[in-house]
C-alpha cells in the first residue's frame, strides 16, 4: 500500500500524458497534482470507513463475551440489526440533518432528507472536499451506527428485543443528528471553535449518556444485586470473545481516528496513527496496575476497558497534541474507567461490559483534554461535551421512557432466567454446551 501511494501521482501523470492531446488541454502539474492527492484522499476515506465497520464485529464479539453465554445469540442479532438500521437511517434521514445544506434554526436543528439517487450526486470534483459525497456518506454511516452499539452492551440480558430496535432507530435517525450537527455540521459549537476531531463526545459521549438513560430506564438485572446492598458478579462467558473484540476495535479506531482527517495528508495521518495507539496502550497499562491494586486482582475485562477508553479519550484531540500528551490523556482514561466502572456498579447502575464508563465518562474526559493538551479554550470544551452529554441524555431517557410505556422495555422474570436466546429468538449459540453450563 506504501509503495502505491508513493507511486500514484506518477501513474496518473504519465497517464494523463499519454492521453490524446485534446483531453491534455488546459492541464497543469498543479492540476495533475490535485487529481492525485483527491484519488488518493478518496480510497484513503474508503479505507478508513471499512476498517470502522470492522468496529462493529468487535462491538458484537465484546458485548458477547462479557455477558452470559445464554443471551449471546441476543447480543449478535442486535449488532447486526444495528449497522443495516443504522446506514439506511442515515441514508434516509440523518447525513443531510447532520451536514444540512439549507438554512438550520439558529444553528441548532435542521430537519433531514435522504441523499441523491443519482451517479451525477457523486460530485467526482475536488472542489466538494478531498473526497466524494459518496465516500463522505459512507465514512459519516459507520460512526451513526455507533451510538446504538454503545447503548446495546449497557442494557444487554434483560432489554425486549422489538422495543430496543425501536428505541434504537429513533435515537440514530433523529437524535444523533441533532447534536452531530452542532460541530461537524457548522452549527453553534462550531462557532464558538468548540473541538471533537473524530467524536470523543458527539459520537461517544452521546453514546455513553444515551446508555445511561437507557439503564436507569431499564433496571439493573435481576440478582444483581441483593437485599442487603452487595453487589453479586455476574461473569461474562467467553473473555477470548471479549478479548478479540477489543483487538478489532483497536484495530478500526485508525480508521475511526486516521479517516477523519479527511484526506491523505501523510503527516497529520501519520501523527493521528501514533497518538491514538499511544493513548489506548497507556489507558491498558494503566487500568491493568490501578484494577490490580484496587481489586487485588489483574482483572483482563478491566484492562480491555482500559486500552477502549484510552480510545474514547484520545478520539477528540488525536489530530492537536503530540504522542506524550496522547500518554498522558490514555493514562488518565485508564485509571478514571475502572473507579467509574466500581462507582456504577455502587450505585446500582448495572452495566454488563462498563459502555458508560468507557464511553461517557472517558469521552467528557477526551473532550475537555483538548482544553489543556491540544489548545483548545478549556470553557468551550467543557460546555460543549456537557450540552452534548445532558441532550443524549434527555432525549434517550424520553426515547426509553415512551417504549416502556407503549410496548414495555424489560422481558419476563422467567426469560430473564431462562435466557433471551431462547426466549427471544428460539435458538441458542452453543446448543451442544447449553445445558451443562446451567
Amino acid at each position: 500500500m506504501k509503495k502505491l501511494l508513493h507511486l500514484l501521482p506518477g501513474i496518473l501523470f504519465f497517464g494523463l500524458m499519454a492521453a490524446p492531446a485534446s483531453a491534455q488541454e488546459g492541464l497543469s502539474l498543479d492540476s495533475i497534482s490535485t487529481t492525485a492527492f483527491f484519488t488518493v484522499s478518496n480510497l484513503w476515506l474508503l479505507i478508513a470507513a471499512a476498517l470502522v465497520f470492522i468496529m462493529h464485529l468487535g462491538f458484537a464479539t465484546l458485548e458477547a463475551g462479557l455477558t452470559q453465554q445464554k443471551n449471546t445469540v441476543n447480543i449478535l442479532f442486535k449488532n447486526v440489526f444495528i449497522i443495516c438500521m443504522g446506514t439506511l437511517a442515515y441514508a434516509i434521514y440523518g447525513f443531510n440533518a447532520m451536514y444540512p445544506d439549507q438554512d438550520t434554526f439558529n444553528n441548532f436543528f435542521a430537519f433531514g432528507s435522504a441523499i441523491g439517487n443519482s451517479a451525477s450526486d457523486a460530485d467526482l470534483s475536488p472542489e466538494y472536499a478531498d473526497y466524494t459525497i459518496w465516500t463522505d456518506f459512507i465514512f459519516q454511516a459507520m460512526f451513526a451506527a455507533t451510538a446504538a452499539t454503545i447503548i446495546s452492551g449497557a442494557v444487554a440480558e434483560r432489554i425486549k428485543l422489538g422495543s430496543f430496535m425501536i428505541a434504537a432507530t429513533v435515537i440514530v435517525t433523529f437524535c444523533y443528528p441533532i447534536t452531530g450537527s452542532w460541530e461537524w455540521g457548522y452549527g453553534w459549537l462550531d462557532d464558538r471553535d468548540f473541538a471533537d476531531f473524530a467524536g470523543s463526545s458527539l459520537v461517544h459521549a452521546f453514546g455513553g449518556f444515551a446508555a445511561l438513560a437507557a439503564v436507569i430506564v431499564l433496571g439493573p438485572r435481576k440478582g444483581k444485586y441483593t437485599a442487603d446492598g452487595k453487589i453479586k458478579p455476574i461473569l461474562g462467558h467467553s473473555m477470548p470473545l471479549a478479548t478479540i473484540g477489543v483487538f478489532l476495535l483497536f484495530l478500526g479506531w485508525f480508521g475511526f481516528n486516521g479517516g477523519s482527517v479527511l484526506n491523505a495528508d501523510p503527516g497529520l495521518v501519520s501523527l493521528v496513527f501514533v497518538t491514538t495507539a499511544m493513548a489506548a496502550c497507556a489507558g491498558g497499562i494503566v487500568s491493568i496496575f490501578t484494577s490490580w491494586i484496587v481489586l487485588k486482582k489483574p482483572d483482563l475485562s478491566m484492562a480491555l476497558n482500559g486500552i477502549l477508553a484510552g480510545l474514547v479519550g484520545i478520539t477528540a484531540g488525536a489530530d492537536s497534541m503530540g504522542p506524550w500528551s496522547a500518554v498522558i490523556v490514555g493514562a488518565i482514561a485508564g485509571a478514571i474507567v475502572v473507579f467509574s466502572i466500581i462507582f456504577f456498579d455502587k450505585i446500582k447502575i448495572d452495566d454488563p461490559v462498563g459502555a458508560i464508563s468507557v464511553h461517557g465518562i472517558c469521552g467528557i474526559w477526551g473532550t475537555i483534554a483538548v482544553g489543556i493538551f491540544g489548545g483548545g479554550n478549556f470553557g468551550i470544551q467543557l460546555l460543549g461535551t456537557l450540552s452534548i452529554s445532558a441532550t443524549a441524555f434527555v432525549l434517550a431517557f424520553i426515547v426509553f421512557t415512551v417504549v416502556k410505556m407503549i410496548f414495555g422495555l424489560r422481558v419476563s422474570e422467567e426469560e430473564e432466567f431462562e435466557g433471551l436466546d431462547v426466549g427471544e429468538h428460539g435458538q441458542e449459540a452453543y446448543p451442544d454446551f447449553s445445558m451443562s453450563s446451567r
